[in-house]
């Protein structure tokens, strides 16, 4: 059975991204979990802390949950057409030490979807996470695409994606990835 962790690239209680996740658990293929896993309580990265008290327990868990898992699915805002910094942040603290780098992400398939409230999508801030995926050694998913725009229309009040266009779109985008990730 196929294992996805999932990270949602907002630390609103009331995230569209957060949801957005919680819709991939429930729609995810049978036979593939998708582990919601949580960037809140990852302090900002600091070389002094990091030197000083080593890597925070909160990136060490998750850095395990990574490691354990079979692919990596970031669910992310757009933030000025670009990445939010608190999942930016999250990335640059898994990435310590260096040498951590191969075993946390090295070939790891990864896939991005994202969600919005205004009309553009996340295109951007996907877009801006190519360069990173690829400084670490990822393996990315580019077999489907998903720009939830106009989120607020998407969900209803309690999170639930209600738009059955966009839960056909985040199925599909699921069934690929999850074949890509037990190839």
């Amino acid at each position: 059975m196929p294992k996805i962790v999932g990270i949602a690239g907002s630390l609103r209680k009331a995230s569209f991204n957060g949801w957005l996740l919680r819709a991939a658990k429930e729609l995810a293929p049978a036979g593939t979990e998708i582990d919601v896993a949580s960037i809140s309580g990852i302090p900002l990265y600091d070389a002094d802390v990091e030197s000083g008290s080593g890597i925070p327990d909160a990136v060490t868990a998750l850095k395990e949950r990574i490691k354990a898992a079979d692919g990596l699915l970031i669910v992310t805002p757009e933030y000025n057409h670009s990445i939010p910094g608190v999942v930016k942040n999250a990335i640059d603290w898994l990435s310590r030490p260096p040498k951590d780098i191969p075993s946390v992400f090295g070939d790891k398939p990864v896939a991005i979807v994202g969600a919005t409230p205004g009309a553009g999508g996340t295109r951007l801030s996907q877009a801006a996470w190519l360069p990173i995926l690829r400084t670490l050694g990822t393996r990315p998913w580019f077999g489907k695409q998903l720009y939830v725009a106009s989120a607020g229309q998407a969900f209803d009040a309690e999170g639930k994606l209600v738009d059955e266009k966009v839960k056909k779109l985040l199925s599909d985008l699921l069934a690929g990835f999850t074949a890509f990730v037990s190839s």
